[in-house]
This record gives C-alpha cells, sequence and structure tokens, in this order.
C-alpha cells in the first residue's frame, strides 16, 4: 500500500512549483499518492498554514516545509 501524502501550496508560488515538481519526479522510483491542495480554496487551509507553504504532510506528521527534505522523506517512505 502506497502512503498518502498531502502538500500545501498556492498558486504563483515558484517554491510550491518546484516543490510539486520535485515529488512528481520522485514518484515515478517511489510509491506515495499525493494529494496537492490549494491553501487559498479553503478558509481552514488558510488559517492553518497561511504564508507558511509550501507544505508536506503524511497525516499530522510534518515532512517538509518550504524546501524539499529529501532525508526525511526518504525515511518515512522507507526508500534506500
Amino acid at each position: 500500500m502506497a502512503a498518502k501524502l498531502t502538500l500545501y501550496s498556492r498558486q504563483g508560488c515558484h517554491l510550491c512549483e518546484d516543490f510539486e515538481l520535485e515529488l512528481e519526479r520522485l514518484r515515478r522510483n517511489w510509491a506515495f499518492e499525493l494529494d496537492i491542495r490549494d491553501v487559498d480554496s479553503d478558509p481552514a487551509w488558510r488559517r492553518a498554514h497561511g504564508e507558511k507553504v509550501p507544505l508536506l504532510l503524511a497525516g499530522d506528521r510534518e515532512i517538509s516545509r518550504y524546501f524539499l527534505d529529501l532525508e526525511q522523506l526518504r525515511r518515512y517512505l522507507d526508500v534506500d
């Protein structure tokens, strides 16, 4: 079963775009589902995360914020 990750981002955010591209590249070799959420599309998400995007979560666990922490993601997915 593939891990489920959530990426909070926003349109027009170059960090968010780079983060998403890197995750899509990694999905070629690593098994995980990715739910991309526009933080501005939901008032609760905007209150919770505001300007603190991109943000990658596994459930409630923060994996990375602003820049992809490849080591943290690797450990979470248990990928060698």
